[in-house]
Parts: structure tokens; C-alpha cells; sequence
């Protein structure tokens, strides 16, 4: 594994790098227990949760519209355990929102999730509240400040994802 240069600091600049990385992970727990909770309440009118927005969201964009996605592929895109997405399909398709279709393509055997007309009447009465939490949680920001926090967020997500898996504990 190649490490960066801040493995080779001194002391003091790595306990400086330590100290700011500490609070930089602190406050993106904050920011998305946040974004959980203010996120919820934005759109709690719909009936829906934050994981119920993502897993709608991703299922809304043009290239999942008609055809739907996988399970695999909802995990690999919302970065979620199958145990999680398990329950919020389940409660999406209980609502009547989301739909397993067999796929057309290749492996019949393959369901794919997508949105049922009800869902995306939903979907569609939710964007404007959605638009209204975006343009309230990012007031404060210019759209160059947007665009460098999503690249470095970015950068940071391909980072984490990069990193090995935890070893196994005792308790596994």
C-alpha cells in the first residue's frame, strides 16, 4: 500500500493532523445525524424517512426510471448494507411505492426494484420540499463552495471506500 506523505510528519504535525481529523470525523457525524433528522422532518408530510428519499431518489434518476435496479446494484450506489435496504424496500413496498419486476435483459431470474406510478406521483410531490431542504441546508454556501465541499466529499468517500475491511473480533 503506498501511504502519503503524512505518514512521514513529525510529532507534532501528526498530532496536529490527528487532532484536526478527529474533529473533521466528529463533525460529519454531527452533520449527518443532522441531515438524518432536519432531512426526515423536511419531507415527514410524504410519509417518508431520509432512507426512504435516498432509495426513491436513486430508483427517480432517467437511467433506473424505466428499467429499475438490482438489489446489488441499490447497495452499491447508496453505499448500504443489504440488511438495511431490506427493511426501507420493505416498507416502500408496503406503501405501495417501489415494485420487484422480473428483468427483461439477460437473467430473467433477476428482480429488479423501481418505482410503481404511485411512487413516483410521491417522488414528484416530494422535489419541492426536497428543493426547499437543499436551498435552506446550503444558503450559506456559494455554488463554487457546493461544488469543491461535493468534490471533497468525493475524494473522501473513494478514500474510506479504499481502505481494507476491519479485521474480525472475538465477538464475530
Amino acid at each position: 500500500m503506498n501511504y502519503p506523505a503524512s505518514t512521514r510528519l513529525s510529532t507534532a504535525d501528526a498530532d496536529a493532523r490527528f487532532d484536526v481529523a478527529n474533529r473533521l470525523f466528529l463533525r460529519l457525524y454531527q452533520a449527518s445525524n443532522l441531515m438524518h433528522k432536519t432531512g426526515t422532518r423536511a419531507v415527514a408530510r410524504h410519509g417518508a424517512t431520509t432512507q426512504q428519499w435516498a432509495v426513491m431518489g436513486a430508483l427517480s434518476r432517467p437511467g433506473a426510471r424505466e428499467r429499475g435496479m438490482t438489489v446489488k446494484e441499490l447497495i452499491g450506489f447508496l453505499m448500504v448494507s443489504r440488511q438495511n435496504l431490506a427493511g426501507v424496500l420493505a416498507r416502500l413496498e408496503d406503501l405501495g411505492l417501489v415494485e420487484r419486476v422480473r428483468g427483461t435483459e439477460g437473467d430473467g431470474r433477476l428482480r429488479h426494484v423501481r418505482l410503481t406510478p404511485a411512487g413516483e406521483r410521491v417522488w414528484t410531490d416530494m422535489l419541492a420540499d426536497i428543493r426547499r431542504y437543499y436551498a435552506d441546508a446550503l444558503d450559506a454556501f456559494s455554488l463554487e463552495e457546493c461544488v469543491l465541499l461535493f468534490r471533497l466529499l468525493d475524494r473522501l468517500r473513494d478514500s474510506l471506500d479504499g481502505l481494507p475491511p476491519p479485521e474480525p473480533t472475538a465477538s464475530d
